[in-house]
């Protein structure tokens, strides 16, 4: 893997998979792996029940799809019935290898708590290991989440609820620092006992 665009496409594609470890992709299908190949990620499945499960390798092309939709074209392949082409179709380390078309597969939807571990992943990683922004969450009903948020120039802890549906914009979560301090969307927090104060950006 010689192309630096390349390897960015499959180090995330790793990283954004990492959940599935954990959790199915769909019913009865198991992450086993992502793997690097000539201009293209392999993913790793196995699919079915215990004795009846096979192993699948799912190819898609580097550049015909960002890395987020990745999850919701796994899904739509993995409960749907698809008719691959033979030339679509090979053998590699035991695995029926199958190489996806995205242009042809719309994504399925994202579940909520993958839409909730979308909106933390992009809020976790401090910018300074001192002074963390995101310092805890609650997903409570309705496609909503609750953001613990402190800003380092103010004490205090701050409970943000944004919408989860459609995973919230990047510009949303980008803005976040500077909304939560905005008077404007600020609410009484009585309810909670474990932030300060509250912002709604629920309507954002």
């Amino acid at each position: 893997m010689t192309d630096p665009e390349d390897r960015e496409q499959q180090a995330a594609v790793t990283r954004l998979l990492l959940y599935y470890l954990n959790a199915p992709i769909a019913d009865y299908c198991l992450l086993r792996g992502v793997l690097p190949a000539p201009g293209a990620v392999r993913i790793a499945v196995r699919a079915g029940e215990a004795e009846y499960a096979k192993n699948f390798l799912y190819e898609i092309p580097h550049d015909t799809v960002a890395p987020y939709y990745i999850p919701g074209m796994l899904r739509t392949v993995l409960t749907g019935t698809r008719i691959y082409s033979s030339s679509d179709v090979d053998e590699v380390m035991g695995m029926t290898l199958i190489r996806l078309r995205p242009q042809e597969i719309t994504p399925t939807p994202e579940t909520e708590q993958g839409e909730a571990l979308t909106v933390v992943r992009a809020l976790s990683d401090p910018v300074d290991d001192e002074s963390p922004f995101l310092v805890g969450f609650l997903m409570h009903g309705d496609g909503l989440i609750r953001l613990y948020v402190q800003r380092p120039e103010r004490p205090g802890i701050i409970g943000v609820d944004i919408r989860l549906t459609g995973t919230p914009t990047t510009a949303l979560l980008a803005s976040l620092p500077s909304l939560s301090g905005e008077e404007q969307y600020r609410r009484p927090a009585a309810e909670d006992p474990h932030c300060d104060l509250r912002v709604d950006l629920t309507n954002w």
